[in-house]
């Protein structure tokens, strides 16, 4: 599999060298850091999951934490945390629960642990990769609620306007964007015509989400060429059957 975990231990822990020892036993190439920043950024580029080992004193930290987050933000990439309830709500006053793929406690089953690594893994760069969506809406509200609805089925991104989706394409592969017709600064249409304009991202399909279902307001989306259009008031079961559609045409 391609990409690296990186567990991140902030003492000498012969758990999280044993975790090491497993996963590469399990062909996935696993790297340790203590927490120095300048050692993580040398693995950047390769890091498809993070696993944090949490400890007492936590909140001497505070950098590490920050720069985990943003790392895990701007790669789209996710956290397992090991540890107890007071580390875990420490560390959620700097990492948000969204970017938290799991919580291991302790004591940990060490199985357990490999074997959602090793799942993970595999969505991320195996043969039967989940594939990647980005929605990009002003509404925060309704984002993270179709977020909750795809997370199972596919990597989901998230972007509250144009100039946020243009840096995540920069950095990831994007096999369909959810794109909100109606947005201030910039609205859905003037968003997928920068698209448009960039060759990386040109032939990205787009599906405008739109809350008008009148004839005049459909038309008026149709008309910008996106591959399809959603209504708001789409609910789960409709939209996840949509996709598949999509992705199976």
């Amino acid at each position: 599999m391609d990409g690296k975990v990186l567990t991140v231990c902030k003492t000498e822990s012969f758990l999280a060298k044993s975790l090491i020892s497993k996963l590469n036993d399990s062909g996935i190439e696993a790297v340790m850091s203590h927490g120095d920043i300048k050692e993580i950024k040398g693995f950047k580029e390769h890091i498809e999951l993070i696993i944090l080992f949490m400890t007492e004193g936590m909140e001497d930290m505070t950098e590490t934490l920050v720069y985990l987050k943003d790392l895990a933000e701007d790669l789209d990439r996710k956290i397992i945390l090991i540890g107890d309830n007071t580390e875990y709500e420490q560390v959620l006053k700097i990492i948000p629960d969204i970017l938290i793929l799991k919580w291991f406690k302790r004591p940990l089953v060490m199985d357990e642990l490999v074997k959602r690594v090793l799942r993970y893994m595999e969505d991320s760069t195996g043969e039967k990769a989940k594939k990647t969506i980005l929605i990009v809406d002003d509404d925060i509200t309704y984002m993270r609620t179709v977020y909750e609805w795809l997370k199972d089925s596919y990597h989901v991104g998230m972007a509250s306007n144009g100039v946020q989706a243009i840096s995540y394409i920069s950095k990831k592969h994007v096999d369909l964007i959810l794109l909100d017709y109606e947005m201030p600064v910039a609205n859905g249409p003037q968003v997928l015509q920068m698209l448009k304009n960039e060759s990386e991202t040109g032939n990205i399909p787009v599906m405008f989400l739109t809350g008008h279902g009148d004839r005049k307001s459909i038309l008026s989306v149709v008309s910008l060429g996106p591959v399809d259009y959603i209504l708001k008031t789409i609910d789960k079961p409709g939209l996840i059957a949509k996709l598949s559609d999509f992705f199976k045409g």
